[in-house]
This record gives C-alpha cells, structure tokens and sequence, in this order.
C-alpha cells in the first residue's frame, strides 16, 4: 500500500512537473481596440507579451511584472489628460511601437508617457511616439534602462515654463538613450546625478535646454544634434564626459556650455551661428581638440577661471569675436600644435604650416568694449584705432588674452562654410 501510494505521487509529481514547465513558456495576448489593457496586464504572466492592435485603447496602465508590450501598426494608448500614460515598476519591461499621448499636466506629481520607476531596471522603451505629456520619460532610481528611435514632443501649446522635460534622468547608473527625435519640450534631455550612461545620436530642436545635465560623472555624449534652441548642450558639474562630434547651431544663447567641468575630452564638435559657441565658465583640466567654432557671435566665452585646459586643433573661423576672455593674466592655447584662427594675420616664412608671431586673441580696446558697450559706436574712430596700435606697442597698456603661440596656417575642416548662416532668427 505504502509502495502504490508513492508510485502515484511520484505520477502526480511528474505530471505536475510536465504543467509547470509547459507553463514556464512566455504566452502571447493579442488585444483589439475595446479590450481592456489593464486586466490583460493583470492576467498576464512574467515574461509574457501583450500586442495592441491598431487603434485606441485607455491609458494610466501600471506594469508590475517583467512583460513586453508591443503595438502593431501604431495603436495609441491616451490617459485623457490624468496621470501618467504608463507607470513601469518592475524590471524587464519592453514598451515598443505605439504611440503614447496625453499625460497629465501636473508638474508637482512629474506626470508622464512613460513613469519608469525605481525597481524597473532593464526597461526599454523603443521606436515609440510620447505626444502631448508633460514629460515625455521620466526615470528615476534604475540601472541599464534602453531609450531608443523615440519621437518626443511636448505639450506644445504650454509655455516653456509650464513643459516637462523629453526624457528626465534621476539617480540613474548606465542608461542608453540613442536615436531620440525631442522637439517642444522643456528641457530635451534633463540629466542628474546618473553616471555611466551613452547619449548619441539625439536630435533635439525648440526648446530650452538641447541637453541640461549635471552633477553626473563617466558619461559619453556622442553624435547629437541640438539646433533652434536657447541652448545646445550644456554639461554642468561633472566629471570624465566623453563629448564628440556633436552638432550644435543656430541657438539662441551658446552651443556648448562647459560649466565647472573637469578631466573631460571635448573633440570633433560643431558649434556654428549660436550666440555664443562655447560658453566656458569655472572648467579645468580638459582637453579641447579637433571642434569647429564657425559664425558665431562670440566663438568662445571664457570665464570664472577656466585654466589648465588643452586646447588644440581647434578651428575658429569667420565668428564675430573669436574669443572673449577676462582675466588678470594670459592664458596659452595650442601650446603643442596650435589652432586655425581666420583673423590671424601673421606669416610662415619656413613653410611649416605654424604663423611665426602668436595670435592674441585680444587686445585693450576689446577690454573697453566689453567693459563699456557705448564704446562700440566709436570702435571706427580714429582715437580708437590709435589706442589699438598703441597698446599692441607698449606692453604697460595691454590686456591679458588667449595667446597662441603656434597659430596654424589653414584650418583642420574643409568643409567648414557649409556651416555659415546657421544662425537662429532671435540672433539674425
């Protein structure tokens, strides 16, 4: 009897077994337009995909079980305008294909598209369109989220103020945010306190802040356009940025904002038709090589301090003022193999490709002007000129400049005047 009794429970255990391993294989849910999301959700088991047909369904989903929700040919999920559209909080959750509209507007609960809360690590969020919410994605608290091929607009009609940001970082460790298309935003891209993440291949227009980012260490920025905006990519407090061969032109205010930054590589930009092309202000111990500064008002404003920096390779070309800079003494630029400067007017008797006097970036009457802005009606003047000559002659009347000791003959760009006119219509 003890024998049969074991051979059946053996049975019951081996057909149990058989359930629950037919069980462990993802299920697929397909929904059409009128099924309810959210009791799917509930139904659904870790790991399992839920596809949205084309169409409309009900926002203010919450997804707290790893799963994957995909839309077939666009469907849109719209919150009517309360909360957020999706709040993720578990990890592995994919959201890919649909269009996700009308959040709340409540700034003080951050309503969103997308909430990707703390305990969703690995979400990823790709080739989706966040229309008309507050913030496009906000995540907080998360390791290794994936934003990628996102279109992101913003509740245009809002003033700026008023506006979340596209894609909001908080407290995040190693996020991926790749081939997103903001515009109508707040802030584009919002960063703070999160390290070791990549952001390339964004393209961000009309709105404040292209990139506002700081307090955030060991990141790479990378192949990202920001263009009709009060400001391009402004990277402030930070440590070890990687900042390549981004584009940005025609802002408003600067380009490249460099602000208290530290040990970075800075190289292979384009900053043209801004304002200001780089706004430098309290940044050492970085290198500049390799960047584009064409048209632009001031191509380099450089302030607070800003010392110890490599600069090298650099292009400055056809901008207003190359370089305005305050301070009580010279700062060498190119000391090692120089920078192009289109207004340099020395010689290169030896055919080395180097000028043989320095460029000085600027001089007394440069000082004056800034000093005093009425000046600039008399720069044409007479008096004027003579009190130029005189101080490039006596040494007691100079100002202290950006000095470049190796100036270069022709520019490392080529193709450098595809970049002219570019500015923004606030500084035409």
């Amino acid at each position: 009897m003890k024998l049969l009794f074991g051979a059946r429970a053996a049975a019951r255990l081996a057909l149990l077994a058989l359930f629950l391993g037919g069980s462990a294989h993802a299920a697929t849910w397909h929904l059409k337009p009128g099924d309810p999301l959210q009791p799917a959700i509930e139904r659904a088991a870790a790991g399992d995909t839920i596809t949205l047909a084309r169409g409309r369904y009900t926002g203010g989903v919450r997804i707290d079980k790893p799963l994957t929700l995909r839309g077939i040919d666009r469907p849109t999920l719209d919150a009517g305008g309360i909360g957020d559209v999706i709040r993720i909080t578990a990890p592995d959750v994919t959201i890919e294909g649909l269009i996700v509209s009308n959040s709340g507007d409540k700034l003080g609960e951050q309503n969103a598209g997308i909430y990707i809360k703390a305990g969703a690590e690995r979400a990823v969020v790709r080739n989706c369109e966040l229309t008309y919410n507050l913030f496009g994605v906000w995540i907080e608290g998360v390791k290794d989220v994936v934003i990628d091929g996102n279109v992101i607009t913003g509740k245009r009609d809002y003033r700026s103020a008023s506006r979340g940001n596209g894609i909001q970082l908080y407290n995040t460790t190693g996020a991926k945010i790749r081939n997103n298309h903001i515009s109508f935003v707040r802030d584009g891209i919002y960063v703070d306190v999160s390290h070791h993440a990549e952001f390339t291949g964004n393209r961000i227009h009309d709105v404040r802040y292209g990139t506002h980012y700081m307090n955030s260490n060991d990141n790479r920025w990378e192949d990202n356009e920001s263009y009709h905006n009060r400001g391009g990519l402004a990277l402030m407090m930070a440590r070890r940025q990687i900042v390549r061969n981004n584009r940005a032109w025609g802002n408003s205010d600067h380009g490249i904002m460099l602000r208290t930054l530290q040990d970075s590589v800075v190289e292979g930009n384009v900053v043209a038709g801004n304002q200001r092309g780089f706004f430098i202000y309290d940044a050492e111990f970085n290198v500049l090589r390799n960047n584009l500064v064409v048209d632009n008002i001031v191509g380099t404003h450089l302030w607070a301090g800003s010392k110890h920096n490599q600069v090298e390779s650099n292009d400055f070309i056809t901008n207003r003022e190359q370089v305005r800079y305050v301070a009580a003494r010279d700062e060498l630029w190119g000391v090692k193999d120089g920078n192009y400067w289109s207004n340099y007017l020395g010689w290169d008797r030896n055919g080395d490709g180097h000028g043989d006097v320095p460029y000085e970036a600027n001089d007394l009457v440069d000082r004056l002007s800034w000093q005093h802005p009425m000046m600039k009606l008399l720069l044409a003047s007479p008096a004027v000129q003579t009190l130029r000559l005189v101080g490039q002659q006596f040494p007691l009347l100079r100002a202290p400049s950006i000095v470049d000791p190796k100036p270069r003959m022709r520019p490392e760009h080529e193709n450098w005047s595809k970049w002219r006119d570019k500015h923004s219509p606030a500084t035409r």
